[in-house]
């Protein structure tokens, strides 16, 4: 490979990973080119991208970055899973398929929001409701609260009302 396309790959891997919220470094030793494309494919579909860049781009790539120290991990074959701003989805897509691949790939470690997490938290990640179910789970809580704020200022209302209405009854008694 060329240093110019060294230099090219190397800043497209670095504005990918600056963008990125979410990355996981995988070892993909053991997978087919078949089972490579299926993988690809399945991320696509949650939102995430797999890109195989040599470790060495990587890290220079890296440099500059806002990001952890990712260097000791960068050895062998590594596969960056690319995501947005939700690292459960992706999680689920490599936990699932490794289930059904003989566990692999393997992952090795990650960055969340800018955070350094292990294997263990991943598996965590991945164990978590897809986050259109926590986001409808918070809104319908905070729609019972409304709701019930509501139900309690319409009978407060409701009660004002009938003693002001049984005020003017009393009063038109009395005339």
């Amino acid at each position: 490979m060329r240093i110019e396309q060294k230099k090219q790959i190397t800043e497209e891997i670095a504005v990918c990973l600056g963008d990125a919220e979410t990355i996981y470094l995988t070892d993909f030793t053991g997978l087919n080119v078949g089972e490579m494309r299926e993988l690809r494919g399945k991320l696509r579909e949650s939102g995430a991208s797999l890109r195989i860049v040599k470790n060495t781009l990587t890290i220079r790539a890296l440099e500059g970055l806002d990001l952890p120290d990712l260097k000791e991990h960068l050895t062998g074959p590594t596969g960056l899973v690319l995501a947005g701003n939700d690292p459960a989805a992706p999680a689920k897509v490599m936990r699932d398929f490794a289930k059904e691949h003989e566990q692999r790939p393997v992952m090795k470690v990650g960055v969340v929001d800018r955070r350094e997490v292990g294997p263990e938290e991943i598996k965590v990640l991945a164990d978590l409701p897809p986050r259109s179910v926590l986001l409808g789970g918070i809104a319908g809580a905070l729609t019972a609260s409304v709701g019930g704020i509501v139900g309690s200022l319409n009978a407060v209302i409701r009660d004002i009302a009938l003693l002001v209405e049984e005020v003017a009854r009393k009063g038109e008694q009395q005339d």
